[in-house]
């Protein structure tokens, strides 16, 4: 799959976004390592705490299948209605949701369009992230 694929299926889980009280939707395409890909978008809830992000909803759609191995993950997200005009990072509890899968070395790939995004690995989004190895 192709970067512009995997950026396509985020904008188009970005629509599903359920987001009545900031208006901003965000979506993500998690690529697992065997080829199949997560999508997720960000679900709000009136007393926030509940909410969850695009990227933790791809992740742990995944994990709930038993896919627990990945290659990439795109993030693309705007307000309602209006085009990207910035990228969309993932937030640090997801940074470090996505950590304890996928490892420093994975390309988180934050994008206002198919051909016009950043591509950051995930251990330059966490520094010095804490995972599993740190416990062993």
């Amino acid at each position: 799959m192709t970067r512009q694929e995997l950026i396509s299926a985020a904008f188009a889980a970005r629509e599903k976004a359920y987001t009545p009280y900031s208006h901003f939707k965000v979506g993500a395409a998690l690529l697992a390592k065997d080829g199949r890909v997560f999508t997720g978008c960000n679900i709000e809830n009136a007393t926030f705490t509940p909410t969850n992000c695009a990227e933790r909803t791809a992740l742990f759609k995944a994990v709930s299948e038993g896919v627990t191995e990945f290659a990439m993950i795109a993030v693309v997200g705007s307000k309602e209605g209006e085009r990207n005009t910035l990228v969309t990072s993932p937030c640090g509890v997801c940074r470090q949701a996505l950590y304890e899968f996928c490892g420093p070395e994975m390309p988180v790939l934050m994008a206002k369009s198919e051909d016009d995004f950043v591509e950051m690995t995930l251990g330059e989004l966490l520094p010095l992230g804490f995972g599993p190895a740190n416990l062993g």
